[in-house]
């Protein structure tokens, strides 16, 4: 969308330029050659639920993060690990590479991205916009393609199956919360209304 001085805006699709106008909440203006959305003024709550998503999820990954993922017996000897145990014994082991990509892909960008997106969005609910909180949306913007809860869950679960045959394996606590993260992470992001928060923050959309 560009926008010039006298209030005009051009269609992305086919270019032809509109006058803008004031939209109700909620409504949204199309272009009147192709269809294409123009832009659309959102509504005051429209990120209510993806606040409320979004605290879920941070709450699951603290959960995620605080028990094993996996239970294994072998010979009478049982073994399990957190999900950073487990990045550290590959560190340990000379797997550095591996053991930091787990960690940033998996721990850190997540870590991130809800914390920043929930403090956010807590922020525009209460009316303010808070120091930070453009480049932070920013920033969130640009690690997401980094963030791969749902990659580490898929491998997980194919090491599981992998190993049954010669170990008996007991998913753990935060593999299940793993996977529910992994949903709520999908429903936030689906929730958010760039469109509003922009607008609250008076940085355009």
């Amino acid at each position: 969308m560009r926008m010039s001085a006298s209030r005009l805006i051009a269609c992305l699709e086919c270019d032809l330029l509109h006058r803008q106008v004031r939209l109700p909440p909620g409504a949204e203006a199309h272009c009147i050659r192709c269809g294409a959305r123009l832009y659309r003024r959102a509504r005051p709550d429209a990120n209510e639920r993806a606040l409320a998503l979004a605290l879920a999820a941070s709450i699951l990954f603290a959960v995620a993060n605080a028990f094993p993922i996996v239970g294994m017996e072998m010979q009478g000897v049982h073994t399990s690990a957190t999900l950073f145990g487990a990045a550290r014994s590959l560190w340990d082991e000379g797997a550095r590479a591996v053991a930091t990509l787990v960690c940033v892909t998996t721990i850190l960008v997540p870590a991130v991205e809800l914390v920043g997106l929930t403090w956010v969005l807590a922020l525009l609910r209460r009316g303010q916009r808070g120091w930070g909180a453009v480049p932070m949306l920013h920033f969130i913007e640009s690690v997401k393609p980094w963030g791969m809860v749902e990659v580490f869950v898929l491998g997980v679960l194919v090491a599981l199956v992998k190993l049954a045959h010669i170990a008996s394996v007991e998913p753990g606590v935060a593999l299940f919360a793993f996977g529910a993260l992994m949903l709520l992470i999908a429903a936030s992001a689906a929730a958010f209304d760039a469109d509003a928060a922009w607008a609250q923050l008076g940085a355009g959309a």
